[in-house]
C-alpha cells in the first residue's frame, strides 16, 4: 500500500508503518484527495473515526482511521493545520460518517471543517466557553471554593467523634502515630 501513495502523490506525502498499519501524512490541501484515494483506490471503505491532536506550536493534527474490509488493512491519514486558523475541507462527501466526528473535533479543538453541512456544537452544554481538548484550556476556570462541611465525622468540633483510624493489613499496632 505504501508504494501506491508514493506513486500517486510523490514527495508530497510521508508514510510510516505504525501499529500494524500504515500512517500517511498529507498537506491540508490534499486532505480530501488523499481520503478519496484511500476509499476508491485502496478499498478503505470503512470509516472508523476522525479526531484532532493538539501539538501546541506545530498546530493541530487531524487524523482519520480507515479500514479495508476486503484487504484487511488499517490506514491512518493525517494532516496538520495551523493553530492560528485551523481549517480543513470536510470529508463528509467522501464518508458520510465523518460528519459526527468533524463536529466533535470542531467543538473540542476548534478545527473548522469548511463545507460541513451542519458544523454546530454536538456534546457540550449551551453557553460552554472554550475548547476543552486544547492543551491551553484551563480546567479550573473558577476559583475553588472550600468544602462547606467537615471532612470527617467529628472534625467540625461538635457532633459525633471521629471514627477510629484503621491501619492497613500487616502493619503492626505499635507502628506509626497513635491517635
Amino acid at each position: 500500500m505504501k508504494p501506491a501513495w508514493v506513486e500517486r502523490f510523490g514527495d508530497e506525502v510521508s508514510t510510516e508503518e505504525t501499529h500494524g498499519g500504515l500512517a500517511v501524512g498529507v498537506p491540508p490541501e490534499l486532505w480530501v484527495e488523499a481520503v478519496t484515494f484511500a476509499r476508491d483506490e485502496l478499498a478503505c471503505g470503512f470509516f472508523d473515526w476522525l479526531t484532532g491532536v493538539d501539538e501546541l506550536e506545530m498546530g493541530f493534527a487531524v487524523v482519520a482511521h480507515l479500514y479495508s474490509l476486503e484487504r484487511r488493512h488499517h490506514l491512518l491519514v493525517r494532516t496538520r493545520v495551523p493553530r492560528e486558523d485551523p481549517r480543513l475541507p470536510t470529508v463528509t462527501g467522501v464518508y458520510r460518517g465523518a460528519g459526527w466526528h468533524e463536529r466533535e473535533t470542531f467543538e473540542m479543538f476548534g478545527v473548522v471543517f469548511e463545507g460541513h453541512p451542519n458544523l454546530i456544537p454536538l456534546l457540550l452544554p449551551d453557553g460552554f466557553e472554550g475548547r476543552p481538548l486544547r492543551k491551553d484550556f484551563v480546567l479550573a476556570a473558577r476559583v475553588a471554593k472550600p468544602w462547606p462541611g467537615a471532612k470527617e465525622p467529628g472534625e467540625s468540633g461538635h457532633g459525633a467523634p471521629s471514627r477510629r483510624r484503621v491501619r492497613p493489613p500487616g502493619v503492626p499496632d505499635d507502628w506509626g502515630p497513635h491517635a
